[in-house]
């Protein structure tokens, strides 16, 4: 007799949901969805929550899924954080072609999206998010996909070590080589050797962040440009966001200590350190001009903006834009419909924008 792992119900729920979700809610009027959830609006802050999300989250707390840290498992968070973005990643066919390219302990798996255009375009390298616990090209192959496409450039999505197995600084070092490894094979992938930028999503985010301070600090040339989407910045700070979005808006605070105790616990890394919280370093003159996008529920919204701030009084050109009506995540969660279909477009649409100008 087989035994089911303790999630599998979970998974087999989630799953189930998502997919109806996907088939029905985009197509639910925004005056409808008010009236699903009661007919009241979340205002914080200034902000009013987008109605799709609204639903969303009250259907998220209706079939009592709970977050990633939920079942305290790295595994069972990885199958369902891949399980999840798989159902809403996006059926776009755009050519890829996965690599293992050289790390700094281990080769890395890659996966090289390739745009429909003639002749050279740009290299966006690109970081998965999910805490440095969870995420994997898998996870976010649809938002490579959708970038690829619609940015009509060149995607290299790296899988880098995870936490608690490697813990901090293994996916930072991991990035910095993938980076290194984007500079000297860009003309082999088709790509413009003088246009490569860097990017990624929450944790990714971050180290999008730090592979631009340490090509600066060690010689390496900087990218053209750092896309920064809804990142987290400062482990160790307990922001007004923070608290305000603490639990109930997807990224809850269970979910984040989580993660920040998988990957510096038995380090010597505090959370404040300038080595994993890039908004504590000294200097950020310098760096890749930068795309810093945020969402105004999101636990981790005041560090992105704070981020931007810092940078460009150190003199980087920064395009911060903040999505008011979204929470973390609205990527991901792109296919819904609704605001955060909108700001993907428009997020897409500014990447590419900034690597024409470059």
């Amino acid at each position: 007799m087989t035994t089911k792992p303790p999630n599998a119900r979970s998974l087999a729920v989630t799953n189930a949901a998502l997919r109806v979700g996907l088939k029905v809610v985009p197509w639910i009027p925004p005056w409808l969805k008010r009236v699903l959830v009661g007919g009241k609006r979340i205002t914080i802050d200034g902000n009013t929550l987008d109605p799709t999300l609204q639903l969303m989250l009250a259907g998220q707390r209706g079939t009592g899924a709970g977050g990633l840290s939920a079942s305290g498992d790295p595994e069972a968070a990885r199958a369902l954080m891949r399980m999840s973005h798989s159902v809403l990643g996006n059926d776009i066919a755009v050519p890829t072609k996965d690599l293992t390219i050289p790390g700094p302990d281990c080769p890395l798996p890659v996966r090289h999206y390739r745009p429909d255009v003639e002749g050279p375009a740009p290299l966006l390298v690109f970081f998965h998010g999910g805490g440095f616990v969870v995420g994997d090209i898998e996870s976010h192959d649809g938002l490579c996909r959708m970038i690829c496409r619609d940015a009509a450039i060149h995607v290299l999505s790296v899988d880098y070590r995870l936490a608690p197995e490697h813990k901090a600084p293994a996916a930072v070092e991991d990035c910095v080589a993938a980076y290194r490894w984007a500079l000297g094979h860009a003309v082999e992938l088709g790509a413009d050797p003088s246009r490569i930028g860097i990017g990624g999503d929450s944790a990714g985010g971050n180290l999008a962040a730090f592979v631009a301070l340490r090509s600066r600090d060690e010689g390496i040339p900087q990218p053209v440009l750092q896309v920064l989407l809804y990142p987290v910045l400062d482990l160790s700070e307990e922001t007004r966001s923070r608290k305000l979005f603490s639990d109930g808006f997807f990224l809850s605070k269970q979910d984040r200590d989580w993660f920040t105790d998988l990957y510096l616990g038995g380090t010597d890394y505090a959370a404040a350190s300038a080595r994993v919280s890039p908004l504590h370093a000294d200097d950020l003159s310098g760096l890749a001009p930068a795309l810093v996008f945020t969402a105004g529920f999101d636990p981790l919204r005041d560090e992105g903006n704070a981020y931007a701030a810092a940078l460009r009084s150190a003199g980087v050109p920064v395009d911060h834009r903040q999505f008011d009506a979204l929470t973390h995540g609205f990527a991901s969660i792109a296919p819904f419909g609704g605001g955060s279909a909108e700001a993907i477009i428009a997020t897409i649409s500014a990447i590419r924008a900034h690597f024409t100008r470059s």
